[in-house]
């Protein structure tokens, strides 16, 4: 099964920033949450983490698609 994104954004949420959903609800109570400065950075390392294990199982652009930009 693949994870998505949206999928690893949630997860860190929830476990590093302790918050439920990242959808809208609407509602200042439920939408704004305080966090904490190490909660944020433990859920930005979490995050650099993923991008980095996610980019190493890309597989990797070859010198023509490079040029192509």
């Amino acid at each position: 099964m693949t994870t998505t994104i949206d999928q690893i954004f949630a997860l860190i949420a929830q476990k590093h920033l302790f918050i439920d959903t990242l959808e809208t609800r609407n509602s200042d109570r439920l939408d704004f949450h305080d966090v904490a400065v190490w909660s944020v950075r433990d859920a930005l390392e979490a995050a650099f983490k993923a991008g980095v294990e996610l980019g190493a199982s890309m597989p990797k652009a070859t010198e023509a698609e490079i040029a192509q930009d």
